[in-house]
C-alpha cells in the first residue's frame, strides 16, 4: 500500500508541470470536551468496571484535519487526526498521545470513464442511520453518533462509469485501515459494487470475498416519494467470525464457533422533511446474527460466571429486532443544529434515549453537548455498562 502510495504521487507530481495549475485547501477543526459516564453499579458482564474497564471521565482535545490537492487529472487528499487525551477511572488516570491519518486517498483519472484510487478510504454507502446491513466494512456507520470519527480502509480500486446513471467499482482490500483488529476479518479481499441511480431513486449491490471466509452479499436502494418523503432499504447476507453461541437451554454452556452459519439482515426506514426543514426518520432493523429473548436471557445468567468471555464475544447486536427514531433541525441552518434518538430493542425491551446540540457561540466557535440515558437493568442489552452520560465542549472551525 505504501509503494502504490508513493507510485502514484510521483506520476501526480511528475503531471504537475502539464497539466493545469494545483488547486489546494486546508480545513481544520479543533474539538475540546470532556465527558462523564455513570457505570452500571450491578453490571454482570463488566463487574465493577474489571473487564471492559471504562473511562468514568475524561478530557479531550483533538484536531481533524482535511487536506486536498488535486488538478484535471489527479486528486490528493488526507485526513489527519491528533489527539491529546486524559482519562479517569476507579483504577487509574492515563494521558494518551495519538496522530495518525484517519483517511487518506491518492486519485488518478485515465478519462472522463475510468479512475484508479490508492489509499484509506471510507466504503460506507446506504440511507440507514442506526445501523448499515449493506456494507461490510460499518456496520455501524457512526451516524448516531456525532462525535464518531470513522476510519477508512486500505484499499486498491478501479471505478467505471458505466454511463451518466451508473457505475461500477473493482477494489483489493489490503486490511479494515488504522487499528485494524486481530486476525483482521477483510484482510487481503476482493470488493464489486455496482450502482445506479435515476432522478428518484438510487440502488446498489456490493459483494466482497474475503480470503478464508465465506462471501458477503450487500443490497441498498431508495427512493423519494416527492419532496418531503423517501423510503429507503439495506440488506445483507453473511456470516460472522468468532461468535459466541447462547443456547436457550441454560443448562448448556457458551461455545465459540470460528464462523457462523450464513444468516441474513434487513433494515427498512422512512425519512419526512417537514416545511420547516426540520425532518423525522424511522427505522425498523432484523439483525439474523443477534439472539433471541430465551438466548439472550441465557446470556446473562451465564454471565454471571464467565463474564469476561460474555463480554470479549458479544455479538455486534445481542438482539435480533430494533427500531430506531430520530428527529433533527433544519441541517441548512447555520447557528445551530440538534438531533434527538431513540433506539428500542424489541428483544429485551431496553431503550437507549440520546441527544446531541450545538450552537454558534461566537464566529467560528460552537459549543455542543451530549446525552445519552440508558436505564438500571443490568440484564438489557443497553443497560448491561453504563446508565447514563454526558459530553461538553467546544468546537473551532479555523479557516
Amino acid at each position: 500500500m505504501r509503494f502504490v502510495f508513493f507510485v502514484l504521487i510521483v506520476f501526480a507530481c511528475s503531471a504537475s508541470a502539464t497539466e493545469v495549475d494545483w488547486q489546494t485547501s486546508v480545513d481544520t477543526t479543533i474539538y475540546s470536551y470532556a465527558s462523564i459516564m455513570r457505570l452500571q453499579s450491578d453490571s454482570i458482564v463488566n463487574p465493577s468496571n474489571q473487564f471492559a474497564r471504562l473511562e468514568q471521565n475524561n478530557e479531550n482535545l483533538e484536531a481533524r484535519l482535511n487536506l486536498k490537492a488535486e488538478n484535471e487529472t489527479f486528486l490528493i487528499k488526507a485526513r489527519p487526526i491528533i489527539i491529546l487525551k486524559k482519562s479517569y477511572n476507579s483504577f487509574s488516570h492515563d494521558s494518551h498521545h495519538e496522530a495518525y491519518l484517519s483517511q487518506w486517498q491518492v486519485r488518478m483519472r485515465a478519462n472522463d470513464s475510468i479512475s484508479l484510487d490508492a489509499g484509506r478510504v471510507l466504503l460506507n454507502w446506504g440511507a440507514a442511520q442506526f445501523r448499515s446491513p449493506s456494507s461490510p466494512f460499518y456496520f455501524d456507520n457512526g451516524r448516531s453518533n456525532p462525535m464518531l470519527e470513522l476510519s477508512g480502509v486500505d484499499v486498491v480500486k478501479v471505478t467505471l462509469a458505466t454511463d451518466k446513471h451508473g457505475s461500477a467499482q473493482v477494489g483489493y482490500v489490503v486490511d479494515s485501515g488504522y487499528q485494524s483488529p486481530q486476525p483482521d476479518p477483510w484482510r487481503n479481499s476482493w470488493l464489486f459494487k455496482v450502482d445506479r441511480h435515476g432522478d428518484r431513486w438510487a440502488a446498489g449491490v456490493a459483494i466482497v470475498k474475503p480470503q478464508e471466509r465465506s462471501d458477503f452479499f450487500g443490497v441498498n436502494g431508495q427512493i423519494s416519494i416527492n419532496d418531503a418523503l423517501m423510503l429507503y432499504t439495506e440488506m445483507s447476507s453473511a456470516t460472522q467470525s468468532n461468535v459466541l453461541n447462547s443456547p436457550a437451554n441454560v443448562t448448556l454452556p457458551f461455545s465459540v464457533s470460528s464462523e457462523s452459519s450464513r444468516k441474513s439482515t434487513e433494515l427498512i426506514g422512512a425519512s419526512y422533511t417537514f416545511e420547516n426543514g426540520q425532518s423525522f426518520m424511522a427505522e425498523y432493523l432484523h439483525e439474523g446474527q443477534g439472539y433471541t429473548p430465551a438466548e439472550e436471557r441465557a446470556y446473562f445468567l451465564r454471565a454471571v460466571n464467565q463474564p469476561a468471555m460474555a463480554l470479549g464475544l458479544a455479538p455486534r447486536l445481542l438482539g435480533r429486532d430494533y427500531l430506531y427514531f430520530v428527529l433533527q433541525s433544519n441541517q441548512l441552518e447555520s447557528k445551530r443544529y440538534w438531533r434527538v434518538m431513540m433506539t428500542h430493542s424489541m428483544t429485551d425491551h431496553s431503550n437507549e434515549i440520546s441527544g446531541y446540540g450545538e450552537a454558534l457561540v461566537y464566529k467560528q466557535v460552537s459549543a455542543f453537548a451530549i446525552g445519552v440515558l440508558h436505564g438500571k437493568n443490568a440484564q438489557q442489552e443497553f443497560s448491561s455498562l453504563f446508565e447514563n452520560s454526558i459530553t461538553l465542549g467546544l468546537k473551532i472551525a479555523l479557516p
